[in-house]
């Protein structure tokens, strides 16, 4: 029996304004908010503008002065219903919830542009002076370029969990980690790169820690893990599956390959602590002295491990 002949259909292009909201007119309430970079929380209001140039310095109409954005960075125009951005040819780039930008591409609520290192977000509503306020409250408890609890965050958990394993008796243990030599990657690769391995850590990293858990950054390259109803071993055990997991990974920033570990101090709750703050020195000392002692290993109070030497 002959076979049926394959039929092809055209498959229609679906384009992103197709499925957005029209705007209506340039009127329409919209704005940027800096997440992330210089003059963080500030906003630029979009209210009647057609066209703005983002830039460096003057002429740019928001100017945003960093020396990763160009003079010239970008553009945010309104047609037909959108507000679209476009890169004006920029050094570092322009990005669109971390995709490049090649082309005009129309805009919607919460969109992040990344020029450089810097992060905007675009908001548009009626509702917008409230959805600016509570994107206030987001930029205080998050960190803007990698999504995921800051320190002040990461202190009100802390607290909570604290009261939580004083009442019901209950194990509570701390990772405090940072990656190896760090420095070097932003002097070789520049902060685009510095920027991209983070990001991808966090990416590598946040599957491990558990929803009534929290993985928070501490500052620049070092972060900590609250691990509720865990004690000190098993602390430690998660402790090396993260650390083994960002050593066999490849990490990539324009093509190349680069290689990192960490090292981690693993600290675990005890009523002998004043305060959370002194619960952290302890494992920031930890932390401190994998460092010192070869790197890309895991301190916690009875274990050093590393990948081929387990416990010592």
């Amino acid at each position: 029996m002959p076979r049926k002949r394959a039929t092809t259909e055209e498959t229609p292009v679906v384009r992103r304004e197709d499925i957005l909201p029209d705007m209506g007119d340039a009127g329409s309430s919209a704005c940027l908010v800096t997440i992330y970079g210089p003059n963080l929380g500030s906003r630029f209001v979009l209210d009647g503008v057609r066209e703005i140039v983002v830039g460096r310095e003057p002429p740019s109409e928001l100017v945003i002065p960093s020396m990763v954005i160009s003079r010239e960075h970008a553009r945010l125009y309104f047609s037909k219903g959108f507000y679209f951005v476009e890169d004006l040819g920029s050094t570092n780039g322009t990005f669109l919830n971390d995709t490049r930008v090649e082309v005009p591409v129309p805009l919607q609520i919460n969109d992040r542009i990344r020029l450089g290192t810097v992060i905007l977000k675009f908001l548009t509503g009626g509702d917008i002076e409230n959805l600016y306020h509570e994107e206030l409250y987001n930029v205080s408890i998050t960190d803007g370029l990698l999504g995921i609890p800051n320190r002040r965050a990461l202190s009100a958990f802390l607290d909570k969990e604290i009261s939580r394993a004083r009442r019901h008796e209950r194990p509570l243990s701390l990772l405090m980690f940072d990656i190896d030599f760090f420095k070097k990657i932003n002097d070789t690769w520049g902060h685009l790169a510095g920027d991209t391995v983070l990001k991808e850590l966090i990416s590598l990293v946040s599957p491990k820690i558990r929803k009534e858990e929290m993985l928070a950054r501490w500052g620049g390259e070092e972060f900590v893990a609250v691990l509720p109803e865990t004690d000190h071993m098993g602390a430690v055990s998660v402790a090396e599956k993260i650390r083994s997991a960002v050593e066999e990974h490849s990490f990539y920033f324009q093509d190349e390959i680069i290689k990192i570990t960490v090292s981690v101090g693993v600290a675990t709750w005890d009523d002998v602590f004043p305060d959370a703050n002194a619960w952290i020195r302890q494992a920031d000392e930890r932390l401190y002295h994998a460092k010192t002692h070869g790197r890309n290993l895991v301190i916690g109070q009875h274990a050093t491990l590393s990948l081929s030497t387990g416990e010592e």
